[in-house]
């Protein structure tokens, strides 16, 4: 295995900055369920970089408005009994409509009623799959998670359950970390921006898997492959978390200042800013 991080790989360079510039000239309409300590984060995340959320988890709904939606995210932080419905009513609008989506299975492992929700959405085969390395590693069944939220694995400990998890259900998977790792089960790309901020406010990481949903949303009809897609989403999230962090005195002045490198990000500034490794088995 061997990594490259400069120069960046141009082609991705460029899919990232083409799939923004999309985003932006036609906001995709992105159905979140999400934990609902993160939701109006989440939103003005999704606000800033140009799209058009919806925070839609009333059981009834949800599958009618995952048809319709560019892009949905189904987020296990709360699953509550009706969003637990919810995100299957979802699951099942998003596959027969063929709207992309993204499961980010929060806290799995050890807490039994998300862990065996997350088994069931997954074998309905999500388009991505977000999550840190421990929550990989459990959705994967090869340990029994970190602490609560927070990841007790590093990334390429999870590099083969990242496989595994892609090649069993045709799945783009992305790894958050200090060094996000996304595989389709063969290619393994590396993206070395980001800061530890990101950690500090709640949504941090939840968020990034909105923008996943977001970029899988516009990139319906073109040539980018969905695991180009969903790294493109991750780095212009994490260029844009590199960015607030220069400007900011601490988690508070960052979340504010996120909002706003994400508004202002350019594709010249992906292309300054981007650490990209890339390899294969």
């Amino acid at each position: 295995m061997s990594d490259l991080l400069r120069p960046p790989s141009t082609t991705l360079v460029e899919d990232a900055a083409q799939l923004l510039t999309s985003l932006r000239a036609e906001p995709p309409l992105t159905h979140c369920i999400t934990n609902a300590v993160v939701t109006g984060f989440t939103a003005n995340v999704l606000l800033a970089i140009g799209a058009a959320p919806a925070m839609v988890d009333i059981v009834g709904e949800t599958e009618m408005f995952a048809g319709i939606a560019s892009g949905v995210l189904l987020n296990l932080g709360t699953p509550t009994p009706e969003q637990r419905d919810a995100c299957r009513e979802a699951a099942t609008g998003a596959a027969a409509s063929g709207t992309p989506w993204v499961l980010d299975p929060v806290a799995i492992g050890a807490l039994p009623v998300r862990t065996a929700l997350a088994h069931e959405l997954v074998a309905k085969r999500p388009t991505a799959i977000r999550g840190n390395a421990s929550e990989v590693l459990a959705l994967a069944g090869m340990t029994a998670g970190g602490r609560g939220v927070d990841a007790t694995d590093t990334t390429d400990a999870a590099s083969d359950a990242a496989r595994s998890l892609a090649q069993r259900f045709g799945s783009i998977v992305a790894v958050s970390g200090p060094v996000d790792l996304i595989t389709d089960g063969e290619e393994i790309i590396r993206i070395s921006n980001g800061h530890e901020l990101l950690t500090k406010v709640t949504g941090g990481g939840c968020a990034l898997g909105a923008i996943m949903a977001a970029f899988l949303g516009v990139a319906r009809g073109t040539d980018v492959s969905t695991l180009r897609t969903v790294a493109s989403a991750s780095l212009v999230y994490t260029v844009a978390a590199e960015r607030a962090a220069a400007q900011s005195h601490g988690p508070g002045s960052f979340a504010v200042a996120l909002l706003d490198a994400l508004a202002a990000l350019e594709p010249e500034d992906i292309a300054a800013a981007a650490r990209i490794g890339r390899s294969e088995r």
